[in-house]
């Protein structure tokens, strides 16, 4: 005859743990193997939530520069974080710090010439990432979607802010958008850094030159980080598969906060099937304020079919609601460039990164039960019940998602 006894609290979370521990261990080999780029380990990572913390945080990395600042960006636009960031990489420079500033052609169209003048003077090198005036139709609508800011090699910044007055604030109001931007330190700073690289190669004849000093990394902190990065390109690529593994790899809860959402029918499907089979799938997008309302149509199209496999949908109420975030059952994470669209899986060039870490996760996860807190929840029921004039929309940019 046996007996049974329960298990001690303490032994049911060291179960637990160790469960967790096996899970991330699937999905990095999973990563690994099926994206072909290794995870880092020794990593430590900061999350930043919005201009208040982001761009204090990167601007005074640069002002800390001693040999070379490399940076590129999709949106700089105008205003005053946009002098700040010019003044200080021109400063910089002319302290004879190797400063490389690469700006999209199209998305950073706006800037302020006398920005790129001072900045020339200064030393900078400014490089354009396909102007649309010297492209081909075909290579306009690739663009480089990818924020990257790396100094001295040590220490680098990823993620969905642009270089503009949007994004200043704490996303108190329609003025201030809500973003989420990271910063690395450690080994995975190298896959960082490659990105810039890569793009920069494309812009530039010189890659490198006797300021950069190729130094070996020191463990920083405990988080394991693979660096993806997503390049245009016809067929299926990298950061689909990324998105793609993280959601059949959910087993309890899926989360996804992304600036826009106008998925195609497959990856809708994976995140249907996710919900079937038990998983918890929450998305967060922007409600009322979001700067590309054709492509919110396009999202919304899907919206009932979701709804019905028992995903919840939040819609950001106080602002542009623009990071890019994806959780997964409180031990992965995915944040960086790419959005939940055709343009960003399918177009542009991207970055995110894959992390590993419970601590890190339980941060964008805490952030994503605050900003739920300020979102409305979609109902089932009610938007079923939505205009007629709503679904014609709906249909009417259905064939452009891609390009959205």
């Amino acid at each position: 005859m046996t007996s049974t006894q329960e298990i001690p609290e303490s032994a049911d979370r060291a179960v637990g743990g160790r469960d967790a521990d096996e899970r991330a261990v699937r999905i990095r080999r999973r990563l690994e193997r099926l994206i072909g780029i290794a995870a880092t380990e020794g990593n430590a990572l900061a999350v930043l939530r919005n201009g208040d913390e982001i761009f204090p945080a990167m601007l005074d990395a640069i002002r800390s520069a001693e040999h070379t600042v490399d940076m590129m960006t999709f949106v700089y636009w105008k205003g005053d974080i946009a002098r700040q960031f010019a003044h200080t990489l021109a400063e910089r420079a002319r302290a004879g710090v190797r400063v490389r500033l690469l700006l999209d052609g199209f998305g950073s169209r706006l800037i302020d010439k006398d920005l790129l003048d001072d900045m020339d003077r200064s030393g900078v090198q400014v490089a354009w990432f396909r102007k649309p005036l010297y492209l081909s139709p075909l290579k306009q609508n690739h663009r480089c979607h990818r924020k990257v800011l790396v100094v001295d090699e040590e220490t680098a910044f990823t993620g969905g802010v642009g270089i503009a007055e949007e994004w200043c604030g704490d996303a108190r109001n329609p003025h201030e958008w809500r973003d989420t931007h990271v910063q690395v330190r450690g080994p995975a700073v190298d896959g960082v850094a490659a990105a810039f690289a890569q793009n920069w190669a494309e812009c530039h004849d010189e890659l490198f030159d006797e300021h950069d000093r190729f130094t070996a990394h020191r463990p920083q902190g405990d988080a394991v980080v693979q660096v993806v990065r997503g390049s245009a390109s016809l067929g299926w690529q990298d950061m689909q598969t990324l998105i793609r593994v993280m959601i059949e790899s959910a087993e309890e809860r899926f989360r996804l906060a992304t600036a826009y959402f106008s998925p195609d029918a497959y990856f809708v499907g994976l995140l249907c099937a996710a919900a079937r089979r038990g998983v918890e799938v929450e998305i967060l997008l922007p409600g009322p304020h979001t700067d590309k309302r054709v492509c919110q149509l396009a999202g919304q199209h899907f919206y009932e079919e979701l709804l019905a496999c028992g995903v919840k949908i939040h819609q950001y109420q106080p602002t542009m609601m623009h990071a890019k975030i994806i959780t997964v059952d409180r031990i992965a994470s995915l944040v960086g460039s790419t959005n939940f669209n055709r343009r960003s899986l399918d177009h542009d060039e991207e970055i995110m990164l894959a992390v590993l870490d419970e601590q890190f996760t339980a941060t964008l996860d805490a952030h994503f039960d605050e900003d739920v807190a300020a979102s409305r929840l979609i109902r089932a029921g009610r938007w079923k019940r939505r205009s007629m004039l709503q679904r014609a929309r709906e249909t009417a940019v259905q064939p452009i998602r891609r390009y959205l």
